[in-house]
């Protein structure tokens, strides 16, 4: 009796410093979501004071909307290619700075700093660069290559160039994170496997990349959460054109709700994309308990 006393006394003494963290998620986020479900069932430009009911029927416009599809496709691609290349590089990277580097700290920073750089201060730099008038073209102009720098403005490149900003921009993150799981690996295990005759590369495919298992886990969730809500790079650089080639869910979500006013739909979509986002989450995780078994 007395220990059920001593255990609810902790429980309640920990309740306070709980609750503001229970609040915020209950009464922001998970209102926020209900709320959001409910807009997916009307007809509203989030003006009128009249709402018409729908139903399902923003659903099924949005499962008949080619551009939904597109955006969708666009969002596969986008992580496939950006999670593949900029997990590669940040562990090259890792690798190559946990061997004796010489200003090993001024490559890290130079390798993080895209980062932590504001995409509304990045995107005009690289629209400017990728542009017809822009530095690039001066510089094939200058060397006389021919080339005429109009990449944005083509649906079958301007995807891959904000492919190339995206993996320029998070190749920083993958690197710093396995740059710590790699600091984690016991080095009693390389010297082990360098006493075996092991060579460099063996060991960093038969070593260092199992144990970084967790690690490359936890990049392909956040990548595919984070394609799934990609949104100011594309609409900062290309607005999601040309005729929709990097239109994106979150860039026309915008375009719906709020340049058309066509509130219910946008809610639609908001809930079809927190759906993928689980389902990618979830697949991922199973992925990895599949794994270890």
């Amino acid at each position: 009796m007395e220990k059920n006393n001593i255990s609810r006394s902790t429980t309640m003494n920990g309740l306070p410093w709980i609750l503001p963290a229970f609040i915020f998620v209950a009464g922001l986020i998970y209102y926020s979501i209900f709320y959001t479900f409910k807009l997916s069932t009307l007809d509203w430009n989030g003006l009128d004071p009249i709402q018409t009911t729908v139903g399902m029927s923003n659903y099924d416009k949005a499962l008949s909307d080619w551009i939904f599809w597109k955006a969708i496709k666009n969002t596969v691609v986008f992580f496939l290619v950006t999670f593949l290349i900029q997990n590669f590089l940040g562990f090259i990277f890792a690798a190559i700075l946990h061997s004796e580097v010489k200003l090993a700290t001024l490559h890290k920073c130079l390798i993080f700093i895209p980062t932590i750089l504001a995409p509304a201060t990045m995107a005009p730099v690289f629209r400017l660069l990728f542009s017809p008038q822009g530095m690039l073209q001066d510089l094939f102009d200058t060397l006389h290559l021919g080339i005429t720098v109009d990449w944005l403005a083509r649906p079958d490149s301007a995807l891959f160039i904000l492919m190339i900003v995206t993996i320029w921009q998070f190749t920083g993150m993958s690197f710093i994170l396995y740059y710590a799981a790699m600091s984690q690996i016991d080095k009693e295990m390389l010297e082990a496997s360098h006493l075996d005759g092991a060579s460099k590369f063996r060991t960093l495919l038969s070593i260092v990349l199992p144990n970084c298992k967790s690690t490359t886990i936890s990049l392909a969730m956040l990548g595919i959460i984070g394609s799934l809500k990609t949104f100011d790079v594309p609409y900062l650089i290309t607005t999601g054109g040309p005729n929709h080639a990097t239109e994106f869910l979150g860039t026309y979500i915008f375009k719906q709700g709020i340049k058309q006013s066509h509130l219910g739909y946008a809610a639609a979509i908001s809930v079809m994309l927190l759906i993928l986002a689980i389902c990618g989450a979830i697949l991922v995780n199973r992925a990895n308990k599949g794994g270890e078994k």
